[in-house]
């Protein structure tokens, strides 16, 4: 009893001796190890992780057997593996650091009521305008800018600043229109720009039926944290793409759940301090409905 009561004795003094700062440290490295993680999942590097594993296992079995040249290889190999990680990540990691300078500072402080009622107006009409545009089978590209400022993609096509109806939606994207090929921006719930360039997306895995258009907007959603809506010029299917993921021939009620989801319902997620920490994000789960 003795014995025990002295373990607990001196985990209990342990514990006394941490800091608020250790605390902050802590969640800070949980925070890092929860990005990495989330970076191989997204980027399908799995293979790639098992590798820098096996070669880390190996490199210090060779210093516990004191195989000396090849203790000595493989600590050059992971030298310039460093240096080769950063050349492979480099789009992850470009958006990671974009991610972290083009914060709202400012969402943590300001008025909301008035934005959200602007944004579900936004969506309101953007679902309505998707809808009849699909009918028709006309293409569009809406983005929805979040957390990352979109104002470098906003200078590729022409600054708008209007209130978000269908009307003006449709007649955009009218074909014979000069903004139709481009994207279209939403920022705060009101059209920003149109016309804008899109970054493609590198995967060579997309299916054969995807054009240039569903392109663009994984693309933009590998890179940003915009929230993308496709409507298909050939089937007139509508898709959304997140985070690198399509999901593709929504139908109303599944379209509108998301965008509501992820843009009004998750809005604290642009709220610094829990971008910082981690969040505790309910992924929605919604499978691509047949149309």
């Amino acid at each position: 009893m003795e014995a025990v009561s002295e373990f607990f004795s001196s985990k209990f003094n342990y514990f006394s001796t941490i800091t608020v700062w250790d605390i902050v440290d802590i969640l800070i490295v949980a925070y890092i190890i929860y990005e990495v993680i989330k970076l191989v999942r997204n980027t399908s590097s799995s293979s790639l992780a098992k590798g820098i594993l096996m070669l880390l296992v190996a490199l210090w079995l060779s210093s516990v057997l004191n195989l000396t040249m090849i203790n000595f290889l493989l600590r050059k190999a992971v030298e310039i593996g460093l240096i080769a990680l950063v050349i492979i990540f480099q789009p992850e990691l470009r958006k990671l650091l974009a991610k972290v300078g083009s914060s709202k500072l400012y969402g943590l402080f300001s008025a909301k009521e008035k934005e959200k009622s602007t944004l579900e107006s936004a969506i309101t009409q953007t679902v309505i305008a998707c809808e009849q545009m699909s009918k028709t089978k006309t293409g569009a590209l809406v983005i929805f800018e979040r957390n990352m400022s979109l104002s470098d993609i906003m200078t590729t096509g022409n600054v708008i600043d209007a209130d978000t109806t269908a009307e003006l939606m449709k007649n955009i994207f009218y074909p014979k229109a000069p903004l139709h090929d481009g994207a279209m921006i939403l920022r705060n719930g009101r059209i920003a720009a149109a016309g804008c360039v899109l970054p493609l997306t590198n995967k060579t895995n997309l299916s054969k039926d995807l054009g240039m258009r569903h392109r663009a907007g994984i693309g933009m959603s590998e890179q940003t944290d915009a929230l993308v809506i496709i409507v298909s010029e050939e089937t007139g299917a509508i898709s959304i793409a997140i985070e690198g993921m399509l999901k593709r021939n929504l139908k109303h009620d599944t379209f509108e759940k998301i965008l509501r989801t992820e843009l009004v319902d998750d809005e604290v997620k642009t709220k610094p301090a829990e971008e910082l920490f981690g969040r505790i994000k309910g992924k929605l789960k919604v499978k691509s409905d047949e149309k």
